[in-house]
């Protein structure tokens, strides 16, 4: 007898307003840090015993795959990423046994050192020989038309998917570079934030107009079928916070929790914020801000002890990651190992709901078929209540 007796998207719809559901939301990919790197992909396939054809690239620089719709059956996932193909696909064979399709515009070239080189403009990334993402300048997506046109693709897609398939879905399309790129912005930000504050808040008040803006299109076009907007403020390190939560209440709150406040007043979408490292002091910042997700819960990092984050945040924060440690267990422990990470980590996130399983981050792309395996199936057995 099926145990499931809510759909995918239902189960991840009272998820997030923390109403009883039968078992906790699993998601693999319908997110660009959530995802799986596509030579892993192409590896758990072929373990599996499914086709390697038309495996294709919708981040083209992490170079993570689109999970198929086989993929989310196998292992009961209950999210889609909410994606279109690239409108001008090439295939590209990084190197000897893996095909994938990526935009036609990238045009990788392999140099005489053995790096494939991508180029823009003056700016260049770089994946060496052997490696399984693209690092160096952080370039662009390809091949886009313009707003309108790409935001109308994605309102046929997501209604599409809200009418024909189960599953829940999350804006954090390409059309704007990946998503909101919010009010933090990294370590080039904190320094004027210190030098010159006054110019950071001009800067932020006209960047937060600009997302209401664009948040109001996406509301108006898509806001009947998708679940989740991501916003990206990568906040941490691995020792602790880029700066003090002080800093982050005077230059970034009062602007996120504007845009928040928009998308809570003028919709049902929950806010999905990807915020990586070590950020403990910042949560309740966050929180506060309106914030309904964090993503992806860096439980390997110092002071993110998953016994602490729910004790403290579990009843006013949905935990979207933290799952499975990819840091040290994932790529390095046995099958039999990954099961225990995931299945204790499971039993701490899972109490009283507000949870979606999803490991830290991204599947790298030499992690073993064998532990992607035992981490899935064992998500879904402990996903019961």
């Amino acid at each position: 007898m099926n145990r499931e007796t809510l759909t995918s998207r239902e189960r991840v719809i009272r998820t997030l307003k923390r109403q009883p559901v039968d078992r906790l939301p699993l998601d693999l990919g319908s997110h660009t840090a959530t995802g799986i790197s596509a030579f892993a992909y192409w590896n758990l396939r072929k373990h599996l015993g499914l086709s390697t054809d038309g495996i294709w690239i919708p981040d083209a620089v992490q170079l993570t795959a689109y999970v198929d719709e086989d993929i989310r059956r196998r292992f009961h996932l209950d999210c889609v990423m909410l994606e279109t193909p690239w409108p001008q696909p090439a295939k590209w064979k990084p190197r000897e046994g893996f095909e994938f399709t990526i935009p036609a515009a990238m045009q990788p070239v392999l140099s005489a050192s053995g790096e494939w080189l991508v180029r823009q403009g003056e700016q260049t990334m770089r994946m060496p020989p052997g490696g399984y993402f693209f690092d160096g300048a952080w370039l662009s997506y390809w091949g886009l038309g313009n707003e309108d046109s790409d935001l109308a693709a994605y309102a046929r897609e997501a209604e599409r998917i809200f009418k024909e398939t189960p599953y829940a879905t999350n804006f954090n399309g390409r059309v704007y570079g990946g998503g909101f790129n919010a009010f933090f912005g990294g370590v080039d930000r904190l320094v004027q934030m210190l030098e010159d504050p006054q110019a950071v808040h001009e800067e932020h008040r006209v960047r937060c107009d600009e997302f209401i803006r664009r948040a109001g299109k996406i509301i108006d076009l898509l806001g009947s079928y998708v679940q989740l907007l991501t916003v990206c403020d990568d906040m941490g390190m691995q020792q602790g916070p880029l700066c003090s939560p002080a800093l982050v209440e005077q230059c970034v709150a009062p602007y996120l929790k504007r845009f928040c406040s928009f998308i809570h007043r003028n919709s049902d979408i929950k806010v999905f914020m990807h915020n990586c490292g070590s950020i403990l002091p910042l949560i309740p910042i966050l929180i506060d801000c309106g914030v309904d997700v964090l993503n992806p819960v860096q439980i390997s990092a110092r002071n993110m002890d998953p016994h602490e984050l729910k004790r403290r945040f579990g009843d006013r924060l949905v935990f979207w990651g933290g799952g499975c440690d990819t840091q040290n267990v994932l790529d390095k422990g046995t099958p039999q190992a990954v099961s225990q990470n995931v299945r204790e980590l499971v039993r701490t996130f899972k109490p009283g709901g507000g949870y979606v399983f999803n490991q830290v981050h991204n599947i790298l792309g030499n992690v073993p078929s064998e532990n992607i395996v035992a981490m899935l199936d064992t998500a879904y057995e402990e996903s019961f209540y």
